[in-house]
């Protein structure tokens, strides 16, 4: 492409022969070390009687290569206009479509980095108290069962039962209420929350994966992991597309071969690779992924926590939207940001 760009063409002749020669080696390096994996996941998905996309890229790109290769290699076997080479067309798809994992695997980074910060809510000791008196315990050690001490300023290690003392505790990160709740004996706690004021004596009653935090990261994570209709949609659009796109260059060629000019055979085999290559998907197999890891994971950066990847398809079709204000559009902590005397404007 970028040959081509600066003043030559994509076609080969007795002085440029070595140099595309060459250029062809080096994209077939690109696509043995840069695109295997879609040559391997095609040759899967044939023992498997299935069609995906990387069925497509390795088709297409696989046969621009055997192509331009051989047009390179015998050049009188084809007549001049035919000559074309498609080396870039091979690499730019792989990289093209590579440049599209990089940037999910970006998306799927940052929205790691969102629930990493919903993991810092837990204090790595907790205070536990026994028959001897109380002590500092790693997080990992606190079984359920085990009493445990909070004061003020205390951050919730792990979820619990209070069995004496009251304090008002800060749930915001879990309910989104600015105003501190208020709690006593037989009230839950939550690991993540916050003691503002008060010493309570509670009983650890889910620890580790099992608490509320815990369940909120994992149920993040499985939306980012989860398809919604217009994913499964593409799904069921790349069952059906690879097939037809084949069956398209195979009944293109066909008619080439039978009512096309002569060398028949050339031009049966340029018309079948033009096909593949231009079906290549690079957008379609990409769109859909991205689209749901970047969306959930800002959203999580947000203090949103998006069960079903579902529900960021249907958001688009909402026509009324209710808030619990304080909380959610507020934060409750109202601030001093202008001092007028009302005597001035009189």
């Amino acid at each position: 492409m970028v040959w081509g760009m600066i003043g030559d063409n994509m076609m080969v002749s007795d002085d440029n022969r070595s140099l595309w020669l060459t250029i062809g080696l080096a994209t077939l390096a690109v696509m043995v070390f840069a695109g295997g994996h879609f040559y391997r996941n095609a040759w899967k998905s044939l023992m498997n009687g299935t069609a995906t996309m990387d069925t497509l890229v390795a088709l297409g790109t696989g046969v621009a290569w055997l192509y331009s290769m051989s047009v390179n290699l015998w050049p009188q076997w084809f007549p001049m206009e035919a000559r074309h080479l498609y080396y870039e067309a091979s690499a730019m798809i792989i990289g093209l479509i590579n440049l599209g994992h990089m940037l999910e695997a970006r998306a799927r980074q940052r929205s790691s980095k969102a629930l990493e910060k919903l993991l810092d809510l837990t204090p790595p000791t907790a205070r536990v108290v026994t028959d001897e008196g109380e002590k500092n315990v790693p997080l990992a050690d606190v079984q359920a069962g085990m009493l445990l001490r909070l004061t003020t300023g205390d951050r919730v290690p792990v979820d619990g039962e209070i069995t004496q003392g009251e304090a008002w505790l800060d749930e915001a990160m879990l309910t989104g209420e600015p105003i501190p709740q208020q709690k006593g004996e037989g009230d839950s706690v939550h690991a993540g929350t916050v003691v503002q004021d008060g010493s309570v004596l509670f009983r650890a009653s889910a620890v580790g994966s099992h608490t509320t935090l815990s369940r909120i990261i994992r149920m993040v994570r499985q939306a980012q992991s989860s398809k919604p209709e217009i994913g499964k949609l593409a799904d069921r659009i790349s069952s059906v597309f690879v097939p037809v796109v084949v069956a398209i260059a195979l009944v293109s060629a066909a008619i080439w071969y039978f009512f096309g000019p002569a060398p028949q055979i050339v031009y049966t085999l340029v018309i079948a690779t033009t096909v593949l290559i231009i079906a290549c998907p690079c957008a379609l197999g990409l769109a859909t992924p991205m689209s749901i890891i970047s969306g959930v994971g800002r959203a999580a950066e947000f203090g949103v926590l998006v069960r079903d990847a579902d529900a960021l398809q249907r958001a688009s079709t909402l026509d009324t939207l209710v808030f619990d204000k304080t909380g959610t559009l507020t934060e409750g902590k109202p601030q001093v940001v202008a001092i007028k005397n009302v005597w001035q404007h009189r």
